[in-house]
């Protein structure tokens, strides 16, 4: 169940250099039926893994066989603004048969995603989606056997095809489509054989278009210690973990039990929002195998996190949003402050500035909300950074609820997008771009 990664084509030090094609395939997810016609970067679902270190330039010459214009963005990651992959704004959407060179350097270690902007919900609901992870040499090592998690769902017709990405109308826009499988490692609920008693360090990406996962292990915690832009400062200890959509979550898990048990990394269905939890069943996310070796015991952990500062919002400018919907002659429309983005003005920040944007949710379901470009510090009501501190570039905002960050902009000038990480949202107008400028 482990990713396919590719090969770094370049043996100078400090590059890595990778071709990457989006190309239709079938592909074999465990199904009844194997998935037809899934929208693929390098034939696999989801797409490969690609590594790097910190202070890397990684090059990466795309190749779009799709049947319709596509791009890639690099969620999380603090690249070039004409490297993030906004049609219309940080490059001319890619034309099928047309080929695209991404070239950027990676500040920052954590385990981030990449994915379309191009009718972002269907390509990526069709299996667009993949992971790179970036490592901080320098940082002391992590304890436990490593295993990056893409998590997913995906939805078929009869034929095994790619259902209809318009189904349901606008109460599936309002809803926001679920796949009817639940993926890990474009896998239904592969099999990972562990040792009872030996750590598991699950690096974990939501590439669902929609899906809030909420994972519980039977008689187990999970030690989270990393979020979206790697370690955070200190870890802490849940019994269930929430990954929202775009999120990446790093955890420390030790299963336990006699040799030849298997345990279940179950999905648990989350109220997010009218419809979310009705008459829904938890489901087999990952199968935990203890393989015939006796049980080790594991000494207390220590696990090494990362000295964070919290960012100086003492001269920040505030910025206010509402999340908001609106019923047209036309039908559903969704929009920040109760304006779609095809019709919204750019905010506007410059370099070395530091803002607060305070995000109030007028609408009965949740929405992840997405800065491109920047990572920030999720606060509290009372302005403070939240315990523990961690760098962050997705933040949810709950029903009727409201979710605050703060923000500095470093000298990378442009045009970013900020939009709903439930891509069917994004689509139907929740998003909005920002202009950093000089």
């Amino acid at each position: 169940m482990r990713l396919t990664e590719l090969p770094d084509l370049d043996p100078t030090p400090n590059v890595v250099r990778v071709e990457l094609e989006a190309r239709v395939s079938t592909v074999e997810i465990g199904a009844d039926v194997p998935a037809r016609d899934v929208w693929t970067y390098g034939g696999s679902l989801p797409g490969p893994l690609i590594r790097a270190k910190v202070g890397d330039r990684v090059i990466v010459e795309f190749k779009n066989s799709l049947p319709e214009e596509t791009t890639i963005h690099w969620h999380g990651m603090r690249v070039p603004a004409a490297m993030d992959g906004v049609p219309g704004h940080s490059q001319p959407a890619i034309a099928p048969g047309a080929s695209f060179t991404y070239d950027f350097v990676v500040p920052d270690a954590g385990l981030f995603w990449y994915h379309p902007h191009v009718r972002s919900a269907a390509q990526s609901g069709f299996g667009l989606y993949g992971a790179i992870a970036v490592e901080e040499p320098n940082e002391a090592p992590l304890p436990g056997e490593e295993l990056i998690l893409v998590l997913s769902d995906l939805s078929l017709d009869e034929e095994g095809r790619p259902s209809d990405p318009a189904s349901g109308g606008d109460l599936g826009t309002l809803f926001g489509r679920e796949g009817r499988f639940v993926l890990a490692n474009g896998k239904v609920a592969p099999v990972l054989r562990a040792r009872a008693g030996a750590s598991l360090r699950l690096r974990i990406v939501n590439a669902a278009k929609s899906r809030y996962f909420q994972l519980e292990l039977e008689g187990h915690r999970f030690t989270i210690y990393g979020a979206d832009a790697g370690r955070m400062s200190r870890s802490i200890d849940v019994d269930r973990l929430l990954v929202i959509p775009g999120e990446r979550r790093e955890v420390l898990i030790v299963p336990r039990g006699e040799p030849g048990a298997e345990l279940a990394l179950r999905w648990i269905p989350y109220d997010r929002g009218f419809g979310s939890t009705e008459f829904r069943e938890p489901e087999d996310v990952v199968r935990i195998e203890l393989d015939g070796r006796p049980p080790i015991v594991t000494p207390p952990i220590t696990i090494p996190t990362r000295e964070i500062a919290p960012i100086d919002a003492s001269s920040a400018t505030s910025v206010e949003l509402r999340l908001t919907q609106m019923n047209t002659e036309t039908g559903l429309v969704l929009g920040i402050n109760g304006v779609p983005h095809w019709e919204a003005e750019a905010l506007s920040a410059r370099v070395g500035e530091t803002q607060v944007w305070s995000i109030e949710n007028e609408m009965n379901w949740a929405h992840p909300f997405h800065l491109h470009g920047f990572l920030f510090q999720v606060l509290g009501e009372d302005g403070r950074p939240l315990d523990p501190l961690a760098f962050r570039d997705t933040v949810d905002v709950p029903i009727k609820g409201r979710a605050k960050f703060v923000v500095r902009y470093d000298d990378r000038p442009g045009m970013w997008m900020f939009h709903c990480h439930i891509l069917d949202h994004a689509d139907a107008g929740m998003m909005g771009m920002l202009h950093v400028h000089r």
